[in-house]
């Protein structure tokens, strides 16, 4: 019972229907575990992508992996069907996206730290107000040192430098410890070990991957393995918090389109606000407010609609409200909230109705035409048409590998951003530290060798002094002879004091060698240490 107009809830004593032109303006599914929750999320997801509107939603338990499958015949759901005058219902399966953070499941999907921002990522980390400010300095230094934050070792890198460079920061970017700096990189550590690291890189992903029909116009229905992503809860809340404010900041003002051009479902919804900032909630409840304009329906899925902040909880207009336990005075109080929550019905009482409504009945307002709440009505909820409970694991993977973005997300790129480029910085002053120090050995071997050399020159002069004193001793005690022509030549006249002329030649030759290998020695070892810069 698909209408283009509406998405169909299931029967009080009328057919109880969500108008597709007042979907925008955002809902809430609360209940008990076990009442029937997930279905009716499931129920609405297949009325809004048989009408053509994409839908996202988170994937806690795995039993929504259901919709990309035809559901089985079976009597209690006939019955059901029968009920509450559901004609023509039949089973079906819708077109269906996987995705996962982990990229196990499902297409990877990522962001950078800088798309991430300073707020949502101190969110992440839990970070105290000091801390969070050593975050917002990080971000400001990355962006005025032109550098790109990509993933979590480029935000550790930034840390490192400006931990480094505390001082001369401080003056125009404000105090930074090195204690703050610490007790953030184990955050970051931890978050790593929890496997946050896979949601932080490239290629990021693109809003309007989700926002598809198919050939038949049906939307697809983004379903997010969350089964493992609950284990890390912070990271769980902060994702899916971040994709609401990506799709506010991306998509255009549309006003109040005939039909919503994304309905969001953000499951466990009370781990979004559990112990957050008083920033953060604001943020979140400007998110809210605006985003019904660019066309996007966000729909909470919790156990108590106390779990939702009072200024968030005033903009759910349309509501399904399956039963609640009150056997203690903060459950009784918590029925009270939600009774008090819907337009009075003079037919029953809303908060004995709430603790009496049998799995698969729910208390249901949505917007009249003229975008009042309805008169809350006690409601079946009608039987889904794809199967319940998840998929095989094989059947999956088909889905995955026939997906429209199959290839477009799998590979991870690492392209060039603040932590290649300081590591690139750190290489090359390691290599011109060593190059320093092969200088400096080099000059230290070259001031050797010249000293070995004026030493050897020394030792040639001292040499040659003591062979003219042997000479001389020699000419001294030999016997006196005739000399010839060529004893005059290479001895000098006898008891003379000059040097011959063969003498004189051979110390100069000496001398001159000695200076020159001494000479050639120091040149090349300076030559080569100016090579070396």
């Amino acid at each position: 019972m698909y209408n283009e107009d509406s998405v169909y809830i299931g029967k009080s004593k009328k057919q109880e229907n969500l108008l597709l032109k007042l979907a925008n303006r955002h809902g809430l599914i609360a209940g008990a575990t076990g009442t029937g929750k997930t279905i009716s999320l499931q129920i609405l997801a297949e009325g809004f992508a048989a009408d053509g509107v994409p839908v996202f939603c988170a994937d806690v338990k795995g039993d929504l992996s259901g919709l990309a499958v035809k559901g089985t015949e079976k009597d209690f759901l006939q019955k059901r069907a029968n009920d509450i005058g559901y004609d023509g219902y039949e089973m079906n399966k819708f077109p269906v996206v996987f995705w996962d953070l982990f990229g196990e499941q499902g297409h990877p999907i990522r962001t950078t730290v800088s798309d991430m921002g300073p707020l949502l990522f101190s969110r992440l980390l839990n970070l105290n107000e000091t801390q969070e400010g050593v975050i917002n300095v990080a971000f400001r230094v990355a962006d005025d040192l032109g550098l790109l934050l990509l993933d979590l070792k480029d935000l550790k890198a930034i840390l490192v430098h400006i931990g480094e460079n505390a001082k001369q920061l401080t003056l125009e970017y404000g105090n930074v410890s090195r204690t703050s700096i610490g007790s953030i990189q184990r955050r970051l550590l931890t978050l790593e070990n929890q496997g946050g690291d896979n949601f932080f890189g490239e290629p990021a992903l693109d809003i309007q991957d989700f926002m598809k029909t198919n050939s038949k116009g049906e939307g697809y229905i983004n379903i997010l393995a969350a089964d493992k992503l609950m284990q890390s809860p912070q990271l769980y809340a902060t994702f899916l918090l971040w994709l609401l404010s990506e799709l506010f900041e991306e998509l255009p003002e549309v006003g109040d389109p005939e039909k919503p051009k994304l309905v969001f479902f953000f499951d466990e919804a009370h781990l979004l606000f559990d112990e957050a900032p008083k920033a953060l909630v604001q943020k979140i409840e400007q998110v809210v407010k605006l985003i019904r304009s660019k066309g996007v329906g966000v729909y909470f899925v919790t156990q108590n609609p106390a779990d939702v902040p009072d200024g968030v909880l005033a903009q759910l207009s349309n509501r399904v409200q399956h039963a609640l336990r009150a056997y203690t005075p903060r459950e009784q109080k918590a029925v009270k909230i939600a009774a008090e929550t819907f337009r009075n019905n003079p037919d029953f009482d809303a908060y004995e109705t709430i603790t009496q409504l049998s799995v698969g009945e729910a208390l249901v307002s949505t917007l009249d035409e003229n975008g009042v709440p309805s008169m809350v009505q006690r409601t079946m909820i009608r039987p889904p048409s794809s199967q319940m409970g998840p998929v095989e694991a094989n059947v999956r993977s088909m889905i995955i590998e026939n997906s429209h973005v199959y290839g477009k997300y799998e590979d991870l790129i690492d392209r060039e951003s603040a932590y290649e480029i300081f590591k690139g910085r750190a290489i090359a002053r390691i290599t011109a530290e060593e190059d320093v120090k092969k200088a400096e050995l080099a000059a230290k071997e070259a001031i050797a060798l010249e000293k070995a050399a004026a030493k050897a020159e020394r030792d040639a002069e001292k040499a040659e002094r003591k062979a003219e004193r042997d000479a001389a001793r020699a000419r001294k005690n030999a016997p006196v002879k005739e000399r010839g022509f060529f004893d005059d030549l290479l001895g000098g006249a006898k008891g003379s004091k000059r040097q011959g002329y063969g003498e004189t030649v051979a110390k100069s030759v000496l001398r001159s060698v000695s200076t020159r290998i001494a000479g050639a020695l120091v040149r090349g070892i300076l030559g080569g240490i100016k090579k070396g810069f």
